[in-house]
């Protein structure tokens, strides 16, 4: 019955299954109980902070209640999608906060029980929350290549010491016996599995996840070299970090252990198919000099920090998410390891702010920001100013508000809510899940997005969409037409606000069909006189 739940269970136990059961009944209905009321309290704003402090204290065992927020995600159908959406926010919450707790938990070991890849399924996890990603199962296939090396190894020297021992419990001291491991290395990972640096696609977030560096075998520089040095470790030949600028690299002892002479190593670009490098080489690489410093050993954390900082700068690039979930998450985990730097703070109160979500958290922030570093009290007093502004904002809205059809001043509002509509002009798919009389923008936007230009210019309707490309567009109702081929929009919003697909339209949840109360009837009618007409 419970084929997920299995690995919280021993063959030992002596478990009741009835007393087990009637558990996680109970926080099954919990469960359903709490998303449920997610889109009533939280529908014309993102989830806060605090939104949250229900589930924090849970009255039930966590896994039960994870195992029924899965269950809803994986219902069947296109039915329940606001139920999916508000169980996938939930969930990303619960495994995001328990995964931060393991990393802090692994920043306080001492530097050698820091493993290298521990540290990089941590950061892959708590970036891909949803994603079935654990450390035993990344663990077994880097142990698959290196029983693959085993057997190179063992054509060429039958008796060397790394196929003698168990993984990491030797360290070969001759430099000869080492190069042969990395002989056999970049043979299985570059020629026989066709491992290669990513050049082409360079700036995508999946180089740095390692689960998928092992599924589409290409990565960055540092990626790559998280599992070249791990594999190593585990024949034997101790490699260390190196956080060369603007390319990772990795280094190997070739004089006395633990030299402080950067001429006693030889650097390994493990982006680069293994090549070993000089000194003078890595230069090359990155096409100017550079110090001594550069070419130090840097630790798991620092190492970590220089992944982080990788989706940090992605984040900053993506454009199409408007939710800047990556940015988010880098800066989350990057304040987890360094939790008093001004710069990040900063940046993470700026960003919830542009954003509009959690006021009382950026208040916190600048309050941080402010006792740490008192020279930052202009760019903090103009974010609080604004901030208390939003609050009380906030404090005045005086519900919904309902927009009739019936109402003269919409007689021009020729669409309806859940349509799928295609634009004119750009050929974008899209439903639409808002609309105005006129265009309510301000004459910033007006002038910027050149609406005087259009036949009917700002005095026309329109509509809020959600387009397919995960973006949500303000997009005037002479400009969008209806789509004779429609099918489901994948946006990440979409079941904040409709509740199933039927096939040629969506349906408005509660929440929605509260502000838009007359369109349900008309978007059915519409639909019905659009195929009508197409099979006649």
């Amino acid at each position: 019955r419970w084929p997920s739940l299995l690995k919280y269970y021993s063959h030992t136990d002596g478990v009741s299954w009835l007393e087990e059961y009637k558990a996680r009944h109970n926080a099954g209905l919990e469960a359903q109980r709490i998303v449920a009321s997610f889109s009533k309290r939280f529908f014309s704003e993102h989830v806060p902070c605090d939104g949250f402090s229900d589930i924090e204290t849970l009255g039930c065992p966590s896994h039960f209640f994870e195992d029924e927020l899965m269950c809803i995600l994986n219902m069947e159908g296109r039915k329940g999608l606001t139920w999916k959406y508000y169980a996938k926010k939930i969930l990303y919450f619960l495994r995001q906060q328990n995964i931060l707790k393991n990393l802090k938990e692994y920043l306080q070991r001492p530097t050698d029980q820091q493993s290298f890849l521990e540290g990089a399924v941590l950061i892959d996890q708590y970036c891909n929350p949803l994603s079935d990603i654990c450390l035993k199962s990344v663990q077994a296939q880097v142990d698959d290549i290196t029983d693959k090396v085993r057997k190179v190894l063992w054509t060429k020297n039958p008796r060397h010491p790394s196929l003698a021992s168990k993984a990491g419990e030797v360290v070969i001291p001759e430099v000869e016996l080492q190069q042969q491991v990395l002989d056999a290395m970049n043979c299985v990972l570059y020629e026989q599995l066709k491992y290669k640096g990513k050049e082409m696609d360079y700036y995508n977030s999946l180089n740095s996840y390692i689960h998928q560096v092992l599924i589409r075998r290409t990565g960055i520089p540092i990626s790559l070299s998280v599992l070249y040095l791990t594999i190593a470790r585990q024949l034997g030949v101790k490699l260390e970090p190196v956080n060369f600028p603007s390319h990772f690299l990795l280094r190997w002892c070739q004089g006395k252990e633990g030299s402080t002479d950067i001429f006693d190593y030889t650097y390994i670009d493990a982006f680069g198919k293994g090549k070993q490098l000089t000194v003078k080489e890595c230069e090359y690489l990155i096409g100017h000099h550079v110090t001594e410093e550069f070419y130090g050993v840097v630790t798991s954390k620092e190492v970590l920090q220089r992944m982080v900082g990788n989706l940090l700068n992605l984040g900053k690039r993506e454009s199409t998410d408007q939710s800047y979930q990556l940015l988010r998450d880098s800066l989350d985990l990057y304040l987890a390891m360094y939790p008093d730097n001004v710069q990040h703070l900063m940046l993470q109160a700026r960003l919830y702010f542009h954003l509009g979500i959690w006021p009382e958290k950026v208040l916190d922030i600048l309050q941080h920001i402010q006792a740490l570093d008192p020279s930052q009290h202009g760019a903090v007093g103009y974010l609080v100013q604004h901030t208390l502004e939003h609050i009380e904002r906030r404090k005045e809205e005086v519900g919904p508000e309902v927009k009739h059809r019936s109402d003269e001043k919409h007689k021009e509002v020729c669409f309806s809510i859940g349509l799928i509509m295609k634009h004119k002009r750009y050929g974008y798919n899209c439903v639409i899940y808002g609309w105005d009389p006129t265009c309510m923008m301000g004459h910033e936007w007006i002038r910027n997005m050149n609406v005087h230009s259009l036949p009917h210019g700002p005095h026309q309707p329109f509509y809020n969409v959600l387009v397919e490309d995960g973006s949500c567009r303000y997009a005037a109702q002479e400009n969008l037409e209806y789509n004779s081929e429609p099918r489901e929009i994948p946006h990440p919003d979409i079941g904040r606000y409709f509740s199933e697909f039927t096939g040629v339209h969506y349906l408005a949840n509660t929440e929605l069909e509260i502000r838009y109360p007359e369109d349900l009837e008309l978007t059915r009618t519409t639909v019905q006189k659009i195929y009508s007409a197409g099979k006649e």
